[in-house]
């Protein structure tokens, strides 16, 4: 999961190398942070918060496979 939310965000900002995902497991929830540049935070969440629900229901979609819940949380 945690892979697949770098891919996605390094994909979509302008500068990747500011891209960071750390992983915290609490009781059964996996908490996914992820943190970008200042000026690409506008990137990641899009217009109304469209790409970040979209990058949530991805990997929300992909969880779902392997039986565990997980949140994205953008920083």
């Amino acid at each position: 999961m945690k892979e697949l939310v770098e891919v996605i965000a390094k994909a979509l900002v302008d500068d990747p190398n500011q891209v960071a995902v750390t992983e915290t497991v609490k009781d059964d929830e996996i908490i996914l942070e992820l943190t970008v540049a200042p000026s690409d935070m506008g990137k990641v969440i899009g217009k109304q918060g469209r790409i970040a629900k979209a990058i949530r229901s991805v990997i929300k979609a992909a969880a779902s496979k392997e039986d565990k819940k997980v949140t994205v949380e953008i920083q």
